[in-house]
């Protein structure tokens, strides 16, 4: 169990191009939210009493739609070089000069509590604090691509952020680091200057977002829960000569009656994504009663309700919708609608599911006044 953290504040690097990761990678989206917000929510949750982002001068308006909503934040402009960035953030924060100062890259986003707390009750005897991990693999050495000769691993260790140090004895180290050389981090600078740096345990979650295949990485790290929704949905009969259903329009004697083109599978459905997010039902995201809806295709419900679960770092898992009538006969097109819906969400088809059975001629579908729709839908959030 981590300690009651003392007060400490940070810097957050995001000020980088990031190209090996395919470019701006500080603000794409890490399971439904920028990279930089996690970083900066999990200090700001740890107790940060002041924090100062450093990021591009032109990329302030990223960082501002990133973090609108959030308070105890603030920003300064990126230098040349990593360490000009954060000679820029020591500068913005200011003392006093002994309170503890964490410098975090934003590349680095699964930051928790426990490592936070690590750096920061190492302090307590030493100059600095570096997160870090030993190298568990054989190392070699190699000259165009031919091993030439291995390393011993026994006394290397893989370095991570946030490092933790007093804010002077920092600001020192940089005034003293040499010109014309280039810091790696912080710790080396503080090292260089004659401080103690101490190596606390590090988080093998908190690896630095360097290249695209990084992300899915990151992504499978983060832990989701399992929901389960369920929507249903019923329109009665009226004149007409085809209806939809999960997409696919079928020829009919008949219609279904409804704002939009009734199309109850689809309306079922998209009620059991909304169901499963906690994020209301059909009609409060399409009222009835707008005139904007009338006529409109169900498709269009259905894929807002995958985009809100997309938004927020959701994923569909499976769908299955059962068709409750006694004609039309939907076995015939099954295999099309179950086609429609893969695409539609962006399924496989074997995670795709529609069935239809009928009341024996009970109740109102029996009597055939009208149609009924249920289904279910699976998905994962972060949790």
């Amino acid at each position: 169990m981590i300690r009651s953290l003392p007060p400490f504040a940070a810097v957050v690097v995001a000020a980088g191009s990031g190209m090996r990761a395919g470019g701006a990678k500080q603000w794409r989206s890490l399971a439904g939210k920028p990279v930089v917000r996690w970083s900066i929510e999990a200090l700001l949750d740890g107790g940060a009493e002041d924090l100062v982002l450093v990021v591009a001068p032109e990329a302030r308006p990223d960082a501002e739609a990133c973090l609108s909503d959030l308070t105890g934040w603030r920003l300064a402009d990126g230098g040349a070089t990593r360490a000009d960035s954060v000679r820029n953030g020591l500068e913005a924060l200011g003392g006093p000069e002994t309170r503890a100062v964490l410098v975090h890259d934003a590349a680095r986003p699964l930051l928790t509590a426990s490592v936070i707390g690590r750096v920061l009750h190492a302090l307590e005897d030493a100059d600095g604090a570096l997160p870090a991990l030993p190298v568990a693999d054989s190392l070699r050495r190699a000259t165009d691509g031919v091993m030439a000769g291995a390393v011993n691993r026994e006394a290397l260790w893989r370095a991570q952020t946030p490092q933790a140090f007093r804010f002077r004895t920092l600001v020192d180290a940089y005034a003293a680091w040499p010109t014309g050389e280039t810091a790696t981090d912080e710790a080396t600078v503080v090292e260089r200057a004659g401080g103690r740096v101490r190596i606390v345990e590090g988080d093998a979650r908190l690896l630095k977002l360097t290249y695209p295949e990084d992300f899915a990485m990151a992504e499978a790290l983060i832990p989701r829960q399992i929901r389960v929704g369920q929507g249903f949905d019923a329109h009665r009969w009226g004149p007409g000569t085809s209806v939809w259903l999960c997409g696919v329009e079928i020829a009919h004697d008949q219609t279904l009656i409804g704002h939009s083109d009734a199309d109850a599978g689809l309306h079922a459905l998209t009620d059991a994504i909304l169901g499963a997010m906690g994020d209301g039902d059909i009609g409060d995201h399409f009222p009835p009663t707008d005139p904007q809806w009338k006529g409109a295709s169900s498709d269009l419900f259905l894929i807002h309700a995958v985009e809100r679960l997309t938004a927020r770092g959701g994923r569909l898992v499976n769908v299955d919708v059962t068709l409750i009538c006694e004609r039309p006969k939907v076995k015939p097109h099954r295999q099309a609608m179950r086609e429609r819906l893969a695409a539609l969400l962006s399924l496989p088809l074997d995670a795709v599911s529609v069935k239809a059975t009928t009341t024996e001629a009970m109740g109102f579908t029996g009597r055939g006044e009208g149609l009924a729709a249920q289904a279910l839908a699976t998905i994962e959030l972060p949790a």
